[in-house]
This record gives C-alpha cells, sequence and structure tokens, in this order.
C-alpha cells in the first residue's frame, strides 16, 4: 500500500479525536481512584497500573477509530456530493478496505479490554455496536442521533472506571456527563454543512452550561476537589463558548464547524476537570496533557 493510501487510511480515523477518547480512559481512572496505584505500583516494583491503563488506552483507540471509520463507509455516497475530498468518494481508499480496517480495530478495541477484564471487555463491545448502530442507523434519527452518540462517550468513560470493577455501579450516573455534551455537539454539527440551526445552537449552548454546573455540583461533592476544578472550567469555557457564539450570531456552515471542532477537543478538558475533581488537581494536568497533541494533530487531520 502507497504512503498516500495509508495516510488517507489513517484521515479515516480522525486521529486528533482519537486523542480525546484516549482522556475517557484517564478520567474513568480518577473516578475509580487508579491514580493512586501508580505510585503504590512505583513503591512495590509492580506494574498494574501501568498495564491496565495501556489496554484500556489501546482498546478506546480501537473502539473510536474504527467507529468513525464506519461512519465514512456508511456514508460514502452522501460524502461525494457533500463532502467530495474525503478519502473514500476522492478514490484515495477503496470502501472495502476502509470497512475492514474500521471492523479490525474494534476487534482490537474488544480484544484489548479482554486482558483488563469481561467486564471491560464487555463494555468495549456495548460501545463497539453503539458506534456502528449510530453509523449506520443512530445518526439519521432527530431525537435518538445524539443521545445514541452521547452512549458511546458514556461507555467509554465506564470503560475507564472498570479498571475497578466494584465501583462501576457507585459511579456510572456519571456517564451522563460525557452523554449530555457528546449529545449537545451532535445536535449542533447538524447545521455544519447547510446552517440556519439557530434552535440547536441555542439548544447546545444550554447544554454545555448545564455540563459546567454538573462539574462543579460533583466536584463540590467531592471536596476538597472544588476549587481545583475551576481553572479547568476556565479553560474550557474560553475553548466552547466564544466560537458557538460566533455561530449563533451568523449561523454559518464554517462557523458552526469551527465551533464544534473546538468542543470535540475540548472533550479533553471535560475529562481533566472530572479527574481533578477526583484525583486532583496534578492528575488533571496530566489528562489535559493530551490537549496540545489533539491540538497538534487537528491541524494535520480533520476533526468533523
Amino acid at each position: 500500500m502507497s504512503s498516500s493510501r495509508v495516510f488517507a487510511h489513517l484521515q479515516l480515523t480522525r486521529p486528533a479525536n482519537v486523542v480525546t477518547a484516549i482522556a475517557d480512559i484517564w478520567a474513568g481512572f480518577a473516578i475509580a481512584g487508579a491514580w493512586d496505584d501508580m505510585f503504590l505500583d512505583a513503591a512495590l516494583g509492580g506494574g498494574t497500573f501501568w498495564t491496565n491503563l495501556v489496554w484500556l488506552s489501546l482498546s478506546t483507540i480501537g473502539l473510536y477509530a474504527g467507529g468513525v471509520a464506519f461512519n465514512d463507509v456508511f456514508d460514502a455516497e452522501l460524502d461525494a456530493v457533500e463532502r467530495p475530498e474525503r478519502p473514500i468518494p476522492s478514490g484515495r481508499a477503496s470502501r472495502s478496505s476502509a470497512a475492514w480496517m474500521a471492523f479490525l480495530l474494534l476487534v482490537m478495541g474488544v480484544a484489548a479490554a479482554a486482558q483488563v477484564s469481561w467486564i471491560s471487555a464487555g463494555i468495549a463491545l456495548a460501545v463497539a455496536l453503539l458506534a456502528v448502530l449510530y453509523d449506520y442507523w443512530g445518526k439519521h434519527q432527530f431525537f435518538f442521533g445524539p443521545i445514541n452518540m452521547g452512549l458511546c462517550r458514556s461507555g467509554n468513560l465506564l470503560l475507564g472506571i472498570s479498571v475497578s470493577p466494584l465501583l462501576l455501579e457507585q459511579y456510572a450516573a456519571i456517564g451522563l456527563i460525557p452523554l449530555v455534551y457528546v449529545a449537545a455537539i451532535t445536535m449542533i454539527s447538524r447545521g455544519e454543512v447547510h446552517g440556519k440551526n439557530k434552535k440547536a445552537l441555542f439548544g447546545g449552548f444550554g447544554m454545555y452550561v448545564l455540563i459546567i454546573v454538573a462539574i462543579l455540583v460533583l466536584a463540590y461533592v467531592q471536596s476538597p476537589g472544588f476549587w481545583q476544578v475551576i481553572p479547568f472550567l476556565g479553560l474550557l469555557s474560553y475553548m466552547i463558548f466564544p466560537p458557538l457564539l460566533k455561530a449563533i450570531k451568523f449561523q454559518e456552515p464554517k462557523l458552526i464547524g469551527k465551533s464544534v471542532k473546538a468542543a470535540v477537543i475540548s472533550l479533553i478538558i471535560v475529562n481533566a476537570s472530572i479527574a481533578s475533581a477526583f484525583s486532583g488537581w496534578p492528575i488533571g494536568i496530566i489528562v489535559l496533557i493530551l490537549l496540545p497533541i489533539s491540538l497538534w494533530l487537528a491541524k494535520k487531520f480533520a476533526v468533523t
């Protein structure tokens, strides 16, 4: 396979977005208290923490990359009209090779999770099925589509928490945070091609505000984590609100696209905020380190 075809297949996986999925896992580890094991492992000379972190990070890479690649496989005909520059309609990647790559990535995601536990594998399988359901059917549903996409992200956060299976039930409700956030992004993105979706833009604005309030409440409950999330939420607000307000004002597809791109990348900041609420600001900073990596990749590869 030529280097140009390799690059085209890599484009299908949305590398910048994949990094945001890794942040889900790292935040899940914070919720489960697993980052404390990092220091214990170092003291005892073991490697359980790092082994689990690597396997679940690999799992989410496979799940996300496979899911978004299948999106382009199912959208090939539509993209030929609306986005002919994408890898499949442009002929730089064949539909069959993209489908096989997407399938193998999803299998890799489930197999990697199985190295941690069968519970993790079950969650990974559920995320994979939800991703394919969204790609094939869910995204065409006005109401269920955003929820379907949000459930994929919720499952990804729960996949991180599954490193401590006994805590899954206790903290499962936190999955509502990425669900609402991603549902808002999905709703806003519907105007990315044609624009003129003012109601969806205002709805997304309200859902973003709800997310920030929810994280503040979560941090307050997890005291002393309350004050530690403030800088992260300030950065989140700076990233998502200015481009969204500009999109609301002009309702142009290009501006809506920029708003969506900023919100997708800012998933890392959402996760950093959650991590700091549970494990303190140093762990939040560790998660936030993924942000410049994602931003750099976003300059090389499309985010939406």
